[in-house]
């Protein structure tokens, strides 16, 4: 049989990858240029087999198979990649039994505990080089959820928004201590000492993030105020009047969420308050096996009682939350948009497999948020018997 021959049971194959998606608009084009459809509905997308291996491998391996093969070019997405990753995630999952044991036996599997697996797998992601995040990040290399006060708000003015959002729902006052776990380039510790009179100490395991944000705060005259250590948030020490963490709870392993409440239940005294800023999910899932091994080995993404569990044993108690999705999908936008302009710099750098495998991601990502297999949570809590907080929300939005 040759590569560019089709038999009856493959199409029918490829037919029945369409069926489970639910969605007409999206068409199958086969190796040898054959088109599959399920209607005659005008088309979105168009996902194209380069190669006939590619059948068992969906079939195999639904999670794997399709981004490997994307990244590898083996299979071409034609119309625009969010839209079309859409229609592909919009079907909803059915969990069964095999699907659900399936699922736990993961979630078992990639547990650590290792300090030394933390710093491997932070080294993997956030160490491909600052020069690489400075292409297509803002001008304050902020890795997280933006904040848009409206849907027209620029990249750079939604970062700034998302840090005062966080200080305001903080209850800043000048002269407090903030402890931040996690703070990647370290523009919202830079922003709570600047803006808010507090002193600042953050936690980050990424030698060249630290790095960086050690630089920044020396040109910005904030050295004093702000200290970045390069340690793990397990070793902090020391009493604050708060607590933040913003983008860093998906690192950190279910199975190590009993240590980070002992560490905010350390470092938080009667009037303490503090923030989590985690991507979540409504059901507990691992995540996604190919992100997993491609962009953040050793992730997970908290369903919201998971979140609320990492504090209730610690008498402290939950205050507000905000779903801030729609916010993320837009970030995100922004973000892919950028990476396109400077794709032929990245993989000038890197490979073109490299950029294929980010583009991806950014687009999956922008998927998922839309069609809300991931959630974004704003977590605020303080101790339970604590009257030391707004009467409302007010202090969140008034100019200033």
């Amino acid at each position: 049989m040759t590569q560019s021959s089709v038999t009856g049971l493959e199409r029918r194959l490829a037919r029945r990858i369409l069926e489970t998606r639910g969605d007409p608009r999206l068409r199958i084009v086969l190796w040898n240029g054959e088109e599959i459809r399920c209607s005659d509905a005008p088309p979105i997308g168009r996902v194209v087999f380069r190669d006939r291996r590619l059948m068992p491998e969906l079939l195999l391996h639904p999670e794997l198979g399709l981004p490997e093969a994307y990244a590898d070019g083996r299979l071409e997405i034609e119309g625009d990649l969010p839209t079309v990753l859409k229609l592909v995630l919009a079907a909803p999952v059915r969990r069964t039994p095999a699907k659900r044991a399936r699922d736990a036996w993961e979630l078992f599997r990639r547990r650590s505990k290792s300090l030394q697996r933390s710093r491997k797998n932070i080294h993997h992601h956030y160490d491909l080089g600052n020069d690489f995040y400075s292409l297509w990040l803002d001008e304050r290399m902020a890795y997280t959820c933006a904040y848009f006060p409206r849907p027209t708000a620029s990249l750079e003015d939604a970062q700034l928004a998302k840090m005062e959002h966080v200080s305001r729902k903080l209850w800043l006052r000048p002269g407090e201590r903030v402890i931040e776990a996690g703070c990647g380039w370290g523009s919202l510790a830079l922003h709570m000492a600047r803006h808010h009179g507090v002193s600042v100490t953050a936690y980050n395991i990424s030698e060249e993030q630290v790095a960086w944000a050690r630089a920044r705060a020396r040109e910005q005259g904030l050295d004093q105020r702000v200290e970045y250590r390069l340690d793990d948030y397990r070793n902090v020490t020391g009493q604050y009047d708060a607590f933040v963490s913003v983008g860093m709870l998906e690192h950190v392993g279910d199975e190590n969420y009993a240590a980070l409440g002992r560490v905010i239940d350390r470092c938080l005294p009667t009037h303490g308050r503090g923030l989590i800023h985690s991507i979540g999910r409504v059901q507990r899932q691992p995540m996604d096996a190919w992100i997993e091994r491609n962009i953040f080995p050793g992730s997970y993404s908290p369903t919201l009682p998971e979140v609320i569990g990492i504090l209730s044993p610690h008498d402290l108690a939950v205050i507000d939350v905000e779903n801030l999705r729609l916010h993320y999908e837009k970030t995100l936008e922004h973000w892919l948009e950028r990476f396109e302009k400077h794709a032929a710099a990245v993989e000038k750098r890197f490979d073109p497999r490299f950029v294929r495998v980010w583009r991806l991601y950014l687009a999956g990502s922008i998927a998922s948020f839309h069609v809300g297999n991931l959630q974004l949570w704003q977590t605020v809590f303080q101790r339970t018997r604590s009257r030391d907080l707004p009467w409302n929300r007010a202090h969140l939005y008034e100019a200033r």
